[in-house]
């Protein structure tokens, strides 16, 4: 159901974008969310070209490469500071990670527009390339400032096995009574969703799409399938398995599951039986979260295991490695989570210092 979700997104889209744009398209490995992302950003710019009069196309699909070709870098200046001004649906200013994905998604459009496009006798549809002249906006909270905000919305150490307590023995005492019956449900399923993302640090939209030929409970592995469609396998920690073996046990009776059935985690829908939606798994770990009273999200999940991961290996390989990463740079925070090396380091400057005093 996700997949269709995107995918019918994704078309709608595109029936309204040039041919050069679809062409664009076709040739990109971006997952499906970065797709329908991507294009929404390319859609929005398009609306401002036209809107600003640089473009005289009466809709989106009328606008030309050449357009395109003769921008100069103080016309997407001029869209990133209007970006920059624009509230969003929840009525707040884009922020700057808002802003840098619209200009990661015009710069792989131009990219393509300038290199990989194979337009006649083997050549792009243009060759000045205005993106590579334009740098993404800085963040300008520092990793420590990040990683404090970072840590006071994560379930580090004890906190994650009292929030699946919470969720085991007390929720239904604070849980709606037209609620109740849903809950009691989906109560083994939801704790092995929140219980899986803990203990492998998977993301919420591989989660939504394990299939059950996915997971080896025996040799505690995961197989998953990453953005972009590669295949990884991840191990998953131990104390994860019980919660899985309990959902397993009542997964067909509880959801009428049949054998064509290929999806783990179930729901089900107007008495059908259905693969969960990425979208019900954030809102189910909301809600918990909320009544928990610590509100997060379904990525601070994740961002919990690579900061316990990292507490423990030191190894930003590994840790990009078990996220499914291709580099280290998206780990860097995670070395600046904890702050008690910190403070040790500054302590022992300290006992240094007092330590050549008294012996001057």
């Amino acid at each position: 159901m996700e997949t269709k979700k995107y995918l019918d997104l994704i078309e709608d889209e595109l029936t309204k974008m040039p041919d050069f744009v679809q062409e664009y398209n076709f040739g990109t490995n971006h997952s499906l969310a970065t797709t329908y992302q991507y294009l929404t950003e390319i859609r929005r710019f398009f609306d401002w070209l036209r809107k600003e009069g640089i473009s005289s196309a009466q809709k989106n699909s009328d606008i030309t490469t050449t357009t395109l070709a003769n921008l100069h870098r103080n016309d997407i200046m001029l869209y990133i500071n209007y970006l920059g001004h624009v509230k969003n649906q929840q009525g707040h200013l884009n922020s700057p990670t808002t802003i840098n994905r619209s200009i990661n998604a015009l710069r792989s459009l131009f990219k393509f527009l300038t290199i990989t496009a194979d337009n006649n006798d083997g050549q792009p549809y243009f060759e000045r390339n205005v993106m590579l002249k334009i740098d993404s906006l800085n963040n300008t909270k520092t990793l420590n400032y990040r990683a404090h905000i970072l840590e006071s919305h994560m379930y580090i150490g004890d906190l994650k096995y009292q929030f699946l307590n919470y969720i085991e023995n007390n929720f239904e005492k604070h849980c709606n009574p037209h609620a109740l019956p849903s809950f009691k449900l989906n109560k083994e399923r939801d704790m092995a969703i929140i219980a899986v993302i803990l203990g492998t640090g998977i993301r919420v939209s591989e989660c939504a799409g394990i299939n059950i030929s996915d997971l080896n409970l025996k040799k505690a592995t995961l197989d998953v399938t990453r953005k972009g469609g590669q295949k990884d396998s991840v191990p998953i920690a131990e104390w994860t398995l019980t919660y899985l073996v309990k959902y397993q046990k009542i997964r067909s009776q509880r959801y009428k599951a049949t054998k064509k059935e290929t999806a783990f985690f179930l729901t089900r829908w107007h008495h059908q039986t259905r693969r969960i939606t990425t979208s019900a798994i954030e809102k189910m770990v909301n809600k918990y979260s909320a009544s928990f009273g610590h509100p997060l999200t379904p990525h601070k999940l994740r961002h919990t295991l690579a900061s316990e991961l990292y507490g423990v290996t030191k190894d930003q390989v590994l840790v990009a490695q078990q996220l499914g990463q291709k580099g280290t740079s998206a780990t860097d925070l995670y070395t600046h989570v904890d702050q008690h090396k910190q403070r040790e380091a500054l302590n022992k400057i300290a006992q240094s210092n007092n330590s050549n005093n008294k012996k001057s």
